[in-house]
């Protein structure tokens, strides 16, 4: 891995899932990782309920888009993360593939986003510890 590896979250819409965990990625690892988040067929804006889920553990998401997933943003990327997309990313050799497999807040309340935000939570933490654990002096 890179000193400054780079993170690639794709899932459907770029609206919920793959928002959110850029969000934890970008807040929890801070400048060690570089952060990004794209969608197979992106939605007009980003999940309201989602929004409201990560503002409510401090972290804003409210101006962020969704963006259309390119072959550059893949190749650029040191790991890349699907959520639900199947097949739609493109696989280049030496790049790190993992599928989460988490329920999709699309259409969903606040109620049924937070389980799914702290589940994604608990996942980017273990991702940290793997690819960029705080160096100690």
């Amino acid at each position: 891995m890179p000193e400054k590896p780079s993170v690639l979250f794709v899932c459907v819409h770029n609206a919920g899932r793959s928002q959110m965990a850029a969000a934890w990625l970008a807040h929890l690892a801070g400048d060690r990782v570089e952060v990004r988040s794209a969608g197979s067929n992106p939605g007009a804006e980003v999940n309201p309920a989602a929004v409201e889920a990560m503002r409510e553990v401090g972290i804003d998401i409210s101006a962020e888009t969704p963006k259309i997933l390119t072959v550059d943003a893949v190749r650029e990327s040191d790991v890349c993360i699907t959520m639900g997309c199947g097949d739609t990313c493109p696989v280049f050799p030496g790049k790190r593939y993992l599928d989460w497999r988490l329920e999709d807040p699309a259409g969903q309340g606040v109620e049924a986003v937070r389980p799914i935000r702290d589940e994604i939570k608990e996942l980017v933490e273990g991702l940290i510890a793997e690819i960029a654990p705080e160096r100690t002096a």
